[in-house]
């Protein structure tokens, strides 16, 4: 195999926003760890006390707790979503995203204060997350659909494979800076670095040279627009089937929820070795994603080679349901890694050089609310 530099970080306007984007999604990420644990700290020992059916239920307020989080995540993105891919179509999307990118740091900042100042309550936390979710969701489609203007068409596949590569780098740096803050320090330092990371990508789209474009003036944001994006996406089978993997992988097989029971009341490893053990997934997708990234010829076999990595990152996921032991889960978190860095690749690959760029932001609207 012919290794060499990624090709897509040759270009500037593309190399200024992965650099953006890195720094970003590392503060995110150091968030994402560092509040589950936060939420986990404030409900501890807590239970709720439920009758069903005659009986006495007791539910631990911690599990219940981390799994509203998890839905007060999702419920943004199913409003939003729909709405933030036809904006990215209808609309400047570098303006839009100076917007959203804008909002974060604002919302972050708030968090970092009141934690700082230990005025958080749970309903903060929801009240934030649900802020933030509903954010990523308007800027998404925009942030997405506007990397096919910064490369090449030819090498619009291995800056794929770059950013990620850039995800699951910052998936390993984040968590493990954020076990060691929150292990040993205030977790509200964790929320301010996250609210000046945002800057770092308000910095990089200032920086472009790349200003943007209208891809669909005449679209508007009614409901002809949305239905024109959903028919697109429901009719075109490569589409369509991929998103249908994403949805069962993400309601089936995700184990990120509830790290912070298994690290600490399973394996008994703490906050750092929470941490280190949420950085797993991430360590397994940059062996693979690096492997991608500089890899000189195109991947071949593909959908077999996606059939495979589907297989691999669910059997994974059964077996670190089932381990005690901390090494064997950290294992099987690398392969789900390993196995869904491969299966990005090649899913975002051709779900965006399959799609118009009128399209492109409703479709990747779509895909958000499936993965």
């Amino acid at each position: 195999m012919n290794l060499r530099f990624p090709p897509a970080l040759r270009f500037r306007d593309f190399r200024i926003f992965w650099l953006g984007l890195f720094v970003s999604v590392i503060g995110s990420q150091m968030q994402l760890i560092a509040i589950n644990w936060h939420l986990y700290e404030l409900l501890r020992g807590q239970t709720f006390t439920v009758q069903l059916l005659g009986r006495t239920i007791e539910l631990g307020a911690e599990a219940l707790g981390l799994g509203t989080l998890g839905l007060v995540r999702v419920i943004p993105i199913v409003l939003f979503a729909l709405f933030g891919g036809m904006l990215a179509d209808t609309r400047n999307r570098r303006s839009l995203l100076l917007f959203t990118e804008g909002f974060d740091v604002v919302i972050a900042a708030i968090l970092a204060v009141l934690t700082l100042t230990g005025k958080t309550t749970v309903l903060h936390i929801y009240l934030i997350s649900g802020a933030l979710a509903a954010m990523n969701a308007l800027e998404g489609p925009s942030r997405q659909s506007l990397i096919p203007h910064l490369v090449p068409r030819e090498h619009f596949s291995n800056a794929v494979s770059v950013q990620t590569l850039m995800f699951t780098t910052a998936s390993i740096v984040g968590p493990a800076l954020a076990g060691l803050i929150v292990g040993y320090a205030n977790v509200g330092y964790v929320y301010a670095i996250n609210a000046v990371s945002f800057v770092a990508v308000v910095v990089s789209l200032l920086l472009m040279r790349y200003r943007g474009q209208v891809a669909a003036a005449t679209s508007g944001l009614g409901l002809n627009a949305l239905f024109d994006g959903l028919r697109f996406v429901f009719r075109t089978p490569i589409i369509s089937s991929t998103m249908l993997l994403d949805f069962v992988a993400t309601l089936f097989s995700s184990a990120r929820t509830m790290l912070p029971i298994v690290a600490s009341d399973i394996l008994g490893v703490g906050a750092v070795g929470y941490g280190w053990l949420a950085t797993a997934d991430s360590m397994g997708a940059v062996i693979a994603g690096s492997a991608l990234a500089t890899r000189a010829e195109q991947l071949r076999r593909q959908g077999p080679l996606l059939l495979v990595c589907v297989v691999v990152y669910g059997a994974a996921t059964a077996f670190f349901g089932l381990s005690t032991i901390f090494a064997v889960s950290f294992l099987m978190l690398m392969l789900v890694g390993a196995a869904d860095a491969i299966s990005t690749v090649i899913r975002g690959t051709v779900r965006q050089l399959s799609t118009p760029d009128a399209l492109r932001g409703r479709m990747t609207s779509v895909n958000m609310m499936f993965f």
